[in-house]
């Protein structure tokens, strides 16, 4: 495993910021997004790193964009990673958890599907029998199966506020009704691929979201795709209706945290070593069982 890195050091690039979890470079007419291990729960960042994890999101979305090119072009530039770096130590720090990508101008929502009832989407449907406003039949259980996978769209918060669940009338109002019915339609078809890969590979994809941008006028795919980061996935043998099934992404860090009732404000508690060792196994397991 290599040496974990809570925040990357490249002084011969032009830093625009650091994300929850990205550093970002600008390169001219791309960018550089450098996926560190940082860990970010309820939208807060935490002091220790997990092993590999920069890697692991890189890589599985790296997978992902070249799997769904044929459905939406995404922002991944042809020119090769390793040319950016300056001496053969960068290259072996950096390469394998960074994206060279095209600049692009990013949507104001993030488009969330949904396939099973689960995390907020089951706390709304318990409270108003919806899930961001769209109703769903009576007497539904926790991870149950919808009966065809939802679209719900979010604002873009800033860091360390949470994004907002929105209606589609209201993402259409933000992005213009043309476009957030093409990003609703195409993610359906994103989400439906990622499902039925990960149904493949014995995983159920609960939930997830993308993210998108425009490049001359052509809407593509950006940021990140299908990572535990980005999505929930369950373990098929493991599924029951009724109950939260374990998965591959931070809910395993999130239990740890509502089980000794931190208020969810920064800062953010140092993580025992045996949750970030299994925090880190989890996600090596998911890259392990999707790009097999």
């Amino acid at each position: 495993m290599t040496t974990p890195i809570h925040q990357s050091n490249l002084p011969y690039l032009k830093l625009l910021f650091r994300g929850k979890v990205r550093d970002i470079y600008d390169l001219g007419d791309e960018l550089l997004l450098v996926a560190t291990d940082r860990l970010s729960a309820f939208d807060v960042v935490f002091p220790n790193p997990i092993p590999g994890k920069g890697e692991i999101l890189t890589q599985m979305s790296l997978f992902w964009f070249e799997k769904m090119k044929d459905l939406l072009p995404n922002h991944i530039s042809d020119k090769p990673v390793e040319d950016i770096f300056q001496n053969k130590d960068d290259v072996a720090l950096y390469a394998k958890r960074s994206m060279r990508v095209k600049k692009t101008k990013p949507l104001a929502i993030e488009a969330v599907m949904r396939g099973y009832l689960a995390g907020s989407g089951w706390n709304d449907y318990q409270k108003t029998g919806k899930v961001c406003g769209i109703a769903l039949p009576a007497g539904l259980k926790e991870s149950q199966k919808l009966p065809e996978p939802i679209f719900t769209p979010a604002t873009k918060a800033p860091q360390g506020e949470h994004d907002e669940n929105i209606s589609f009338e209201r993402a259409c109002e933000i992005v213009g009704k043309e476009t957030a019915e093409r990003v609703r339609a195409v993610s359906l078809k994103i989400y439906t691929t990622g499902l039925e890969h990960a149904a493949s590979k014995g995983l159920l994809l609960a939930d997830t979201k993308f993210e998108f941008g425009h490049l001359n006028g052509e809407l593509i795919l950006i940021d990140e795709v299908l990572t535990p980061d980005s999505s929930r996935f369950w373990p098929k043998d493991q599924y029951q209706v009724g109950m939260s099934p374990p998965s591959f992404d931070k809910q395993f860090v999130r239990d740890y945290l509502n089980k000794i009732g931190w208020n969810k404000k920064p800062p953010a508690p140092e993580l025992p070593e045996e949750i970030v060792e299994k925090t880190a196994q989890k996600y090596q397991e998911a890259l392990r069982r999707l790009t097999a």
